[in-house]
């Protein structure tokens, strides 16, 4: 569960029986295209201090997507992704509370999340890719480009 007391909504999910938002039902959204997806990130406390800083990433999704939103709360991004209200959202840097419970809201919702590569997600790793799954791969292949690009 996932709760934001200023809107006093209530997020849950239960492996196997959907997600929900204040009872009602939750789905990821249904935008096929990257161009037109809005994202959300985050930025890990050393941003100033570490060269992984999740800078680089932004950089490339910003010139990809049609918009991307930074409100510091990874639980919220990912209830956000599995109630449809974002398409995508990726960061690094975060610990299993801060991902568990929106990793089972986004894939109760319809959705995908990964580790940057496209492998299951772990919680005790520190970076994480959530989607609708439809722009999923293009969200990876963004997120390791190739030589060149």
């Amino acid at each position: 569960a996932v709760y934001n007391p200023i809107f006093k909504e209530l997020f849950y999910a239960k492996k196997g029986y959907g997600s929900y938002l204040n009872g009602e039902r939750i789905k990821v959204s249904r935008i096929r295209d990257i161009k037109i997806a809005l994202l959300s990130t985050g930025f890990p406390y050393d941003l100033a201090m570490s060269k992984r800083n999740n800078i680089d990433n932004f950089l490339r999704f910003i010139f990809r997507a049609q918009a991307i939103r930074r409100d510091g709360s990874a639980a919220l991004n990912l209830s956000y992704v599995a109630a449809g209200r974002f398409d995508g959202f990726w960061e690094i840097k975060l610990n299993p509370w801060d991902v568990a419970a929106g990793t089972l809201l986004v894939q109760e919702a319809g959705g995908t999340v990964t580790d940057f590569r496209g492998n299951p997600v772990d919680i005790y790793k520190d970076e994480i890719v959530a989607s609708n799954g439809l722009i999923h791969k293009e969200m990876i292949d963004i997120l390791n480009p190739r030589e060149g690009q």
